[in-house]
């Protein structure tokens, strides 16, 4: 006759002590799908299938447990990537030409041998555009290894005069250089406050008058209202406020006419739609000229 099995007391709560005890404790889903994909994931073929199992694994997390167990999840999986072959390898960049490249390889923080699951393409691409030169920033992330990163940057417009200090700015106004300024020695020279913002007319204005521009030195913003030209020759010509374009139109008039930029004078004031003030060095008599019909019949209408 068979001896009747042991029998196994039970508590209050009708529980086996001995399955209480004897029961051994069970790793996490999420430890037992790391673990068995971990050499799936170590060859150096691991390609996209590879990827896309970790991310589809992480929105499974995500979902049952959205702030416990993600932040875990992701660096563990970008450290298996890296070590099964998803590590960046070549990082291109386009459209880079004033930009320092010191201050793009700080923005994007990768380096060659990086986790590619690790690097967010639309954090640097964040970190890029707060850069003065560039405008705006397209950041890829190209599977197994590659970053493609495209600039787009703002055109230096003109160099800004204002209290001893000279940077290059924009078409619109913003400062994309304070160093390295005299590179850009070519680009007109603009005065004071307010004339960053106001540049980009009188610049268009200037480059419709040739044998203006060539002689101008610094284009002046006065009071924040006007402007004057600081010629090359030291002279100065007040232009009306309001009619600049018109004024340099007359200015190129009678430069063709009369060569009076080439005149040693003090000031040529336009301000005055009917007269042609000039102001000579010291000891000289001031000259006024009244303007030709045609011209006060321009000046009039601008």
């Amino acid at each position: 006759m068979a001896p009747s099995p042991a029998r196994t007391r039970r508590d209050g709560g009708g529980r086996s002590r001995a399955a209480v005890s004897s029961v051994p404790q069970r790793p996490s889903s999420l430890r037992l799908w790391l673990r068995r994909r971990r050499n799936l994931l170590r060859p150096a073929g691991l390609g996209l299938l590879g990827a896309g199992a970790l991310v589809a694994a992480g929105l499974a997390v995500m979902a049952a447990d959205p702030y416990g167990r993600l932040a875990a999840l992701w660096d563990g999986a970008a450290e298996i990537a890296a070590s099964g072959g998803l590590q960046v390898k070549e990082v291109t960049l386009e459209g880079i030409h004033n930009t320092p490249p010191e201050l793009v390889r700080e923005a994007l923080a990768v380096r060659r041998g990086d986790p590619m699951l690790a690097f967010d393409p639309h954090e640097a691409k964040e970190r890029l555009e707060l850069i003065a030169w560039v405008e705006r920033a397209h950041v890829e992330r190209h599977l197994p290894g590659s970053i493609r990163v495209r600039l787009q940057e703002r055109q230096p417009f003109a160099i800004w005069q204002r209290e001893g200090k000279f940077s290059v700015i924009d078409r619109e106004g913003k400062v994309v250089a304070t160093e390295n300024v005299g590179a850009f020695g070519r680009l007109p020279l603009v005065v004071g406050p307010g004339a960053d913002r106001a540049a980009a007319p009188m610049v268009d204005a200037l480059r419709g008058a040739p044998e203006v521009q060539e002689r101008v030195h610094a284009l002046v913003r006065v009071s924040e209202r006007r402007w004057n030209l600081r010629l090359r020759n030291g002279a100065d010509v007040l232009l009306p406020e309001g009619q600049e374009p018109a004024a340099i139109t007359r200015l190129a008039e009678l430069q063709k006419v009369q060569g009076l930029l080439d005149r040693p004078l003090v000031a040529i004031d336009l301000r005055l739609p009917d007269k042609l003030v000039l102001r000579l060095p010291p000891g000289q008599q001031p000259a006024e000229q009244q303007a030709p019909a045609t011209q006060r019949g321009r000046s009039g209408r601008g």
